[in-house]
């Protein structure tokens, strides 16, 4: 099955599922339109839910889009490099380009992100710590790839775990998302008190909400 959005076709794979409550609509990498439905889920009742929710679907699909397009490139801290391919082994950094082996691969390119962002990633949270307006105990920082959050805060183990696509955007991201995770050792929640405390130690928080947001 196929619809047309904006003068282009794009594939949709149904799955259905026995005791499947509800019908869900998702866009992934591959730009095809994904519907989770019950099994009893008639194909004339998901042809009406796709249509009555193209508008969604057309955001979903340039939000994908963007981040497809992203993935293609090489991104450090914000600025975009050209990638030159050669026979040296490993990535290396230069101005305007990486050079970077023919051989590695995405799990390579993300062992390579990984090792950058243990010594910067702890650099700035101990940075962010002295600056914090309130006293607070001191985090241990984790690391890892998210899809869904730039940083997370376990306030009963006082651990801040903070997305390695960080790597790839501006550095006043990373200080933002560490005071935001900071901030939610005084209140777990996001309460009015939550963000006065975020804008107290992070003048530019909505601004940068918006960069991180696309």
């Amino acid at each position: 099955m196929k619809i047309r959005v904006n003068d282009k076709d794009y594939e949709v794979v149904v799955t259905r599922k026995r005791g499947q409550r509800n019908t869900y609509l998702r866009v992934k990498e591959d730009l095809k339109i994904y519907v989770t439905t019950n099994l009893l889920t008639p194909m004339f009742e998901i042809e009406r839910i796709i249509k009555e929710n193209q508008k969604s679907i057309i955001n979903m699909i340039s939000k994908m889009e963007k981040r497809v397009d992203n993935k293609s490139k090489f991104l450090y801290l914000g600025k975009e490099y050209d990638v030159i391919y050669t026979s040296i082994p490993g990535i290396s950094l230069g101005e305007e380009k990486v050079f970077m082996n023919k051989s590695v691969d995405e799990e390579a390119l993300e062992k390579w992100y990984k090792k950058e962002a243990t010594k910067l990633f702890q650099e700035h949270l101990d940075e962010c710590y002295n600056k914090f307006s309130k006293k607070i105990p001191y985090p241990t920082l984790t690391i890892r790839k998210m899809t869904t959050r730039w940083g997370v805060c376990n306030t009963k183990d006082h651990r801040v775990t903070l997305n390695l696509e960080l790597m790839k955007k501006p550095i006043y991201c990373l200080d933002y998302v560490i005071m935001h995770e900071l901030s939610h050792l005084i209140h777990p929640d996001h309460s009015k008190a939550f963000w006065e405390l975020v804008g107290e130690n992070c003048e530019q928080y909505k601004q940068i909400k918006k960069i991180l947001k696309e």
